[in-house]
Parts: structure tokens; C-alpha cells; sequence
């Protein structure tokens, strides 16, 4: 019997694996946390230890879609819309919004990461991947969040570790 796919992220090396059955079955590069990790509401840090895909949030839109507070603008990500708009925090293509698994930990209280609205999302393409820049979320290439978005369902778990 298979088990379910897992999601494994490395902020030290700002690699992310889908993992069953001890087989690799994707690797992608990320962008985590520019204030490095952490649990704490309000550290704009990315969140350790086991969560779950609480949220799939895209499915259907066109690549670059560009997500407020979890919905659709409207828009689609070019260039010249960040130059209109330099302060977004730009979560594009699909979005899975993490829950932390751990009470205490990352789960509840001052420490809950679905409350600080941590996602494993789509971001500009000039955007550099490996290098932390995100402002706790993990950033992905809009091909490779599309791509993982399809592999994943809700509820699949996520371990993030230094």
C-alpha cells in the first residue's frame, strides 16, 4: 500500500521535495523568510516543523493571477503592474495556505501559522529563487507552483527545517 505524498522544504539549502514512499517525485527551488525562521505572529519569518495544505486556493485561474487576501484581482502579473504597484507583496498562480500541526509549536496561540497567512505560493519570474526574500511564505516560479498545485491535495503534509 502507497503512502500519500509528502512535501519536504529545506530552508538552508531554499529546496522544496515531494517525497513518497522514500522516492523523490518532484524537487523545486524556493524563497523563504528574508528575516530567516520562526514562529512568532508578526516575524514575517518562515514557520518549522510539520503543518498540513489546509487550502488549495487557484485552481483554474490563468497563470499570474494576482491574489489579495486569497482572491482573484482581476489582474494579471506583468512587469509595469509592479511598477504601478511597488508595495504589493505579490502572491500569483495558485496558493496552498499551511496550518501548523504542532500546538505550542506552530499550531494555536502566538505561533499559529495558518493565522499569519503562510502559503507555499506563485511569485513574479524575476523574482530570484534560493536566495530567503519572502516575507515568511514560500516562493515558488509560477510553472513550478502550477505543477506542484496539481500533485498536491488538501490536507498533504509539509515539514519545513533549517
Amino acid at each position: 500500500m502507497s503512502s500519500q505524498p509528502e512535501v519536504h522544504i529545506r530552508v538552508q539549502d531554499q529546496t522544496l521535495r515531494v517525497v513518497q514512499d522514500g522516492d523523490e517525485l518532484a524537487c523545486f527551488r524556493v524563497a523563504t523568510a528574508r528575516n530567516g525562521v520562526g514562529e512568532r505572529n508578526g516575524s514575517q519569518q518562515t514557520p518549522r516543523g510539520w503543518h498540513k495544505i489546509r487550502a488549495r486556493i487557484g485552481a483554474g485561474q490563468p497563470e499570474n493571477t494576482v491574489f489579495v487576501a486569497r482572491r482573484p484581482t482581476g489582474e494579471i502579473y506583468t512587469p509595469r503592474l509592479r511598477e504601478q504597484y511597488p508595495q504589493r507583496d505579490w502572491i500569483l498562480s495558485r496558493i496552498l495556505w499551511l496550518s501548523g500541526l504542532e500546538p505550542g509549536v506552530n499550531r494555536l496561540g502566538a505561533v499559529d501559522t495558518m493565522r499569519r497567512y503562510v502559503y507555499i505560493h506563485g511569485c513574479p519570474d524575476e523574482d530570484t529563487m534560493g536566495i530567503p526574500s519572502s516575507h515568511g511564505c514560500i516562493k515558488m516560479r509560477n510553472a513550478d507552483i502550477l505543477t506542484l498545485f496539481d500533485m498536491l491535495p488538501a490536507g498533504t503534509r509539509v515539514r519545513i527545517e533549517e
